[in-house]
């Protein structure tokens, strides 16, 4: 039988802006046209499901660093992930992509993470493309901002903010 299994997920919405046109159709993603006087933006949003497994038999997140001494908010404490981003809550629903990157306890007051991330699709016109993530996720807030920074493929140049939203939590003791 497997570990006790921590699962976070998160309903992400994305909305990115580039400079090119594409329309896509599904439960994924949704994209408009954005006039503005100087040039016209595509909008993109995209909806779906982080899933970070920090302990059990098949880990997505690794501790890379550990503290000799225990704070109250684990600051310090920084983690390796390569996290399933699938179209539905349940983590066996369809793969649409990977969360790759590094998070850290950045706060010595609450739980706030400093999230260094790439968001990497596979699916559909995505397959192959990127969006990157630098910035703060306070994950006790009911909802949290994080800023879009960059992308490559389909997503190169992009901008924005992605909102993430904790569906379900367990809590583990780092």
């Amino acid at each position: 039988m497997a570990s006790f299994a921590a699962q976070t997920l998160f309903l992400l919405f994305f909305t990115l802006f580039s400079a090119f046109f594409i329309k896509i159709n599904g439960e994924f993603s949704r994209q408009s046209i954005n006039m503005s006087t100087k040039r016209m933006e595509k909008v993109t949003r995209l909806r779906f499901y982080f899933h970070d497994i920090v302990d059990g038999k098949h880990p997505t997140a690794m501790q890379i660093i550990r503290l000799p001494n225990k704070t109250a908010t684990s600051f310090g404490t920084t983690f390796m992930v390569d996290d399933p981003l699938t179209e539905k809550p349940k983590p066996t629903s369809k793969l649409v992509g990977r969360a790759q990157g590094i998070y850290a306890f950045a706060s010595q007051n609450d739980f706030g993470l400093l999230m260094v991330m790439n968001f990497a699709f596979s699916e559909g016109i995505y397959n192959g493309s990127a969006i990157s993530i630098l910035g703060r996720n306070a994950v006790l807030d009911a909802v949290r901002e994080m800023p879009i920074v960059g992308g490559s493929g389909i997503f190169r140049f992009a901008r924005g903010y992605a909102l993430a939203k904790t569906v379900w939590l367990t809590v583990v003791h780092l």
